[in-house]
This record gives structure tokens, C-alpha cells and sequence, in this order.
């Protein structure tokens, strides 16, 4: 039997090794882990020392951008807006990155940050307005670019880019007061030419604007110029002018989209009804959706007798256009040569009433109500189309 100081001496003892063991085991793990402590730090004391600093990502991003590799440059841009948020320097550079890529959306992003940072930066509010221009969005680009030409109406950069968005816009009337000031001062610049003879063509103008165009075309050799005088000779009943002009943009660019249309329409107005088709085919073999070659085959093919292709051809047009009054007058005109009389009526009374003041289809109704036996109504079209053409000199 164990006495009670024997038991102690043996707990004190064992208790005694015990507690140098734990001892050693817990001080090589201590060590062990404060090795691993100094040498992470160390690691991270190293990586801040080898990190570039922000005068030196912008130092290299800048050099980027300067040799051409934008992708390069925006990597290097956004690490630095990481720290510096809030340079407008960094913001700006960065938009122009995103805006030699392509990427105008962000390009757009940066540009308005920067220009809360920096309202009155003037450069930055032009970068803004071409990348609205660059993505076709004329009613932002023309709001950016107002304040700018406020400040610098003599600027003739500004007030062309302006010019050109109201024009897109329909606002013809503001691009024309803007660049009539500026073909006075600059007569030989064929580009302020351009924009205000197509303008003042939109605006009704069409004489003036026929002469700043041929004149564009004539010394800028531009098929486009070319096609449009043509297209406005045509609107002018100049049927041999429209003729030509369409030649001369076909001379230096038979594949000009819309030209084989205005061709097509000279031709079947100058009484030529097979070439007439042949340049109408053409026109809607490079695009089917083309409403005027549509309608100008569907009319041309109805002269002609060939009334099912007509037919064809002028309900592609109105499914085009269903608002067109004059693809409705023509599918009338089909209708009476059909024997369709009651659709004829039908689509004749929808376009006198949208256009009252056109006398033909008050006439061509007239006629039909007679033959339908609607005498009162026949002769009320027909004092209307009386009216209507003896006061025509004054129209």
C-alpha cells in the first residue's frame, strides 16, 4: 500500500517532467511561429518597397497611351484610381483610353466624373460632346456642345458640330442660322457648304440648297453630293438635271446606296418604263426595305399592265410605310384598274382627307362616285379639285 507522502512524491515527480516537456514543446512552437511572422512581414515591408507609387502608374500610364497601347494604359489607370479617386487628370486620360477603344459608354462615365471634379474644363466637356457624336447621339452631343459654343461663337469647329446635330435633330432652321454667318466668313469650306445646302433643302430652301450642294459636288468630286442634288432636281420637276446628276455620282460610285432609286424614278418620269424597272430591281436587290424603289416599281409595273407584281409591290411599300398618303393614292389607282372600286374610294377618301389641299385624288374620287351612282358627292370632289387647281399658281 502507497503511503500519502510516497503518492505525493511520486505526483511531484511526474508533474515536475511533465511540465518542462510542455514547457520545451510550447516554446519551439512560439519560435516557430514568431519565424513565420518576421518573415511575412518582411515579405509585405518588401512588396510596399517594390510597389509603384502613384506618380509612377500615372508615369507609365501616360508613356502607354503615348505609344499606342490603350489596354495597357487603362490597366494602369484604374489601379491608380484606386488611390487617387479624385484626379482629374486620371479621369480625363482614362476617358480618351476608353474612347480610342471604342468603349464610349465608359469613356462617357469617366468624362462626366471628371467634369464634376472640374465644371469649367472646357477640353473635357469636348470630349464629352464626340463621344456623345461618335455614338449617334445627337440630343446630348448638341446640349454638351451648347455651353462650349456660347463661350467660343467664333469657333467654327463648334459651331459646324453643333450645326450638324441640330440637323440631325430636324432642327433646321438653328443649323442654318448657325452656319449661314460661317459660309459667309469661309465660302471655300465645301463641309460648312454641305451641311448648310442639305439643310436649307430639308427647310424647303431647295434652290439655294441646290446650288451649295452642286457646288459641293462639283468641287469636292462627291458622289454623295451628286446624288442629293439629283434627289432635290427631282423634287423640282428638273427631270433631265436629276438625270444627269444621277450619272455623275454613278460615274464615281455606281454602287451608291439610293442612287439605282433616284435612277429608277428619272427614268420612269422621262417616260423610259423598262429601264425605269430594271433600276428599281437593282435598287431592292441591294435592299429589299427600300420604301421609294417599292413604290416606284409597284406604280411603273401598273403603267405597264402587270397588275399583280404591282400589287405586290405597293403592299411592300405600305407595309414599309403605312402612313405613306401617296403609297395609299397609288394602291388606289391599282384598285380602280382592278375593278376594286369600293377599296378605291375607300383608300381615296383616306388621302383627301390627310392631304386636302392635293387636288389629283379629289378629281380621280370624283370620278368614282359618279360611277357608283353617288352624283352629290361626285360633283361636291369635284368644285373642291376646281378650287383647288385655279388657286394652284398662288399654293
Amino acid at each position: 500500500m502507497q503511503t500519502a507522502a510516497g503518492m505525493r512524491n511520486r505526483i511531484g515527480t511526474s508533474g515536475s517532467k511533465d511540465g518542462l516537456s510542455f514547457l520545451r514543446y510550447n516554446t519551439a512552437a512560439i519560435l516557430g511561429i514568431m519565424r513565420s511572422l518576421l518573415t511575412l512581414a518582411a515579405s509585405a515591408c518588401l512588396a510596399l518597397a517594390q510597389a509603384p507609387s502613384p506618380e509612377q502608374l500615372f508615369r507609365d500610364a501616360v508613356a502607354a497611351q503615348q505609344r499606342g497601347d490603350d489596354q495597357a494604359a487603362v490597366a494602369r489607370y484604374e489601379q491608380l484610381l484606386k488611390l487617387r479617386p479624385d484626379v482629374v487628370e486620371v479621369r480625363a486620360n482614362l476617358g480618351a483610353a476608353f474612347a480610342r477603344l471604342g468603349r464610349l459608354d465608359q469613356a462617357i462615365i469617366q468624362y462626366r466624373v471628371a467634369l464634376a471634379l472640374s465644371p469649367g474644363n472646357s477640353a473635357l466637356r469636348l470630349n464629352l460632346a464626340l463621344a456623345f457624336y461618335k455614338l449617334a447621339n445627337w440630343r446630348e452631343a448638341a446640349a454638351t456642345l451648347r455651353p462650349l459654343h456660347a463661350a467660343s461663337p467664333a469657333d467654327a469647329r463648334l459651331t459646324t458640330l453643333l450645326a450638324d446635330c441640330l440637323a440631325r435633330l430636324g432642327n433646321h432652321a438653328e443649323a442654318i442660322a448657325l452656319l449661314e454667318p460661317l459660309h459667309s466668313a469661309s465660302p471655300q469650306d465645301l463641309s460648312v457648304a454641305w451641311l448648310l445646302g442639305s439643310s436649307l433643302i430639308q427647310a424647303g430652301r431647295k434652290q439655294e440648297g441646290l446650288a451649295l450642294v452642286r457646288l459641293v459636288a462639283q468641287n469636292g468630286n462627291s458622289a454623295e453630293a451628286w446624288l442629293l442634288a439629283g434627289q432635290t432636281a427631282l423634287q423640282l420637276n428638273d427631270f433631265e438635271t436629276a438625270r444627269d446628276h444621277a450619272a455623275a455620282a454613278a460615274r464615281l460610285n455606281p454602287s451608291l446606296p439610293g442612287l439605282a432609286t433616284l435612277q429608277g424614278t428619272v427614268l420612269q418620269y422621262l417616260g423610259d418604263n423598262q429601264s425605269s424597272i430594271e433600276a428599281f430591281r437593282k435598287a431592292l436587290g441591294a435592299n429589299p426595305k427600300d420604301f421609294d424603289a417599292q413604290l416606284g416599281l409597284g406604280a411603273v409595273l401598273h403603267t405597264e399592265r402587270d397588275l399583280p407584281a404591282a400589287r405586290r409591290h405597293l403592299e411592300a411599300a405600305l407595309k414599309l410605310n403605312a402612313a405613306s398618303n401617296l403609297a395609299r393614292y397609288q394602291m388606289a389607282r391599282l384598285e380602280r384598274t382592278e375593278g376594286k372600286l369600293q377599296e378605291a374610294v375607300s383608300n381615296l377618301e383616306k388621302v383627301v382627307q390627310a392631304d386636302p389641299g392635293w387636288p389629283q385624288p379629289h378629281i380621280e374620287l370624283s370620278a368614282l362616285y359618279f360611277r357608283l351612282n353617288r352624283k352629290e358627292d361626285g360633283e361636291k370632289e369635284r368644285a373642291i379639285f376646281d378650287r383647288l387647281n385655279a388657286a394652284k399658281p398662288q399654293r
